[in-house]
């Protein structure tokens, strides 16, 4: 079967189209965010190419945007190197997380969806699988949010790196940006844990304002991580406990 047969019979599949109409419901949000952090790179004094060049390869838009500032700044190439891999740090939980989903996989297919990982497309991807069967209809879920997240990103991204000469920053994009990803994210809240980091982050980072730099949104990101993995520790024990009762019984009660 050619490649082109093999990618019509792929895009007819009703699990990618599922996760296509899953990811469509917030994609603008993404693309609102993609399109602030594409007119932040220009703006910040990186080239066409440059800028180009981070937004397809590098594909993750926190990561982008905390380094910015660095760059801006003319900090030392460590410390920038640091806070990207402080603040992607999530995406070794997630890749462990989705691991057992693609480890049937070729190398070049795990590599892609690797690539492909993002925050709420985990988080769609988890909810709606959350369990690995080795089905290839999960695997098509998956590459159905993940590329509609990566074209509505990609897209505006883009636009707005060839636009940014034009846009004002009176125009107030990054507010902008901001409520849609905050209203994207609060959509999503799914359990204790997941609103316990965010709390931990948010107070941090407005606590540590003053710090250089922009390091409170590194310091924030690490306490929150820390926080995270409490909970889940905490409530591990919880439900390992030998009076049966744990954190899920006792939501019921």
């Amino acid at each position: 079967m050619s490649r082109s047969s093999s990618l019509r019979l792929l895009l007819a599949q009703p699990a990618l189209r599922e996760g296509v109409r899953d990811m469509r419901a917030v994609s603008l949000g993404i693309a609102a965010w993609g399109l602030v952090t594409g007119v932040a790179m220009v703006k910040s004094g990186l080239g066409l190419g440059l800028a180009l060049t981070i937004s397809v390869f590098v594909f993750a838009g926190s990561a982008q945007l905390a380094a910015l500032p660095l760059i801006a700044a003319g900090a030392p190439l460590w410390l920038i190197l640091v806070t990207a891999f402080c603040v992607n740090l999530r995406f070794v939980v997630f890749s462990a997380q989705m691991r057992p989903y693609f480890e049937s996989l070729a190398r070049p297919k795990r590599l892609l969806c690797g690539y492909l990982i993002g925050d709420l497309n985990q988080v769609l991807m988890i909810r709606r699988h959350p369990h690995p069967t080795g089905d290839p209809e999960q695997v098509q879920y998956f590459l159905g949010v993940s590329l509609t997240n990566w074209l509505a990103w990609q897209t505006a991204s883009i636009l707005g790196i060839l636009l940014a000469q034009w846009i004002p920053g009176s125009w107030g994009l990054a507010f902008a940006g901001t409520l849609a990803l905050l209203g994207i994210v609060l959509s999503l809240l799914a359990d204790r844990t997941i609103a316990a980091v965010i709390v931990v982050a948010s107070a941090c980072s407005a606590l540590l304002f003053w710090l250089p730099l922009k390091l409170n949104l590194v310091v924030a990101i690490v306490c929150a991580l820390a926080a995270g993995m409490a909970w889940d520790g905490w409530t591990a024990r919880r439900l390992g406990s030998p009076d049966g009762r744990g954190l899920v019984g006792g939501s019921n009660s």
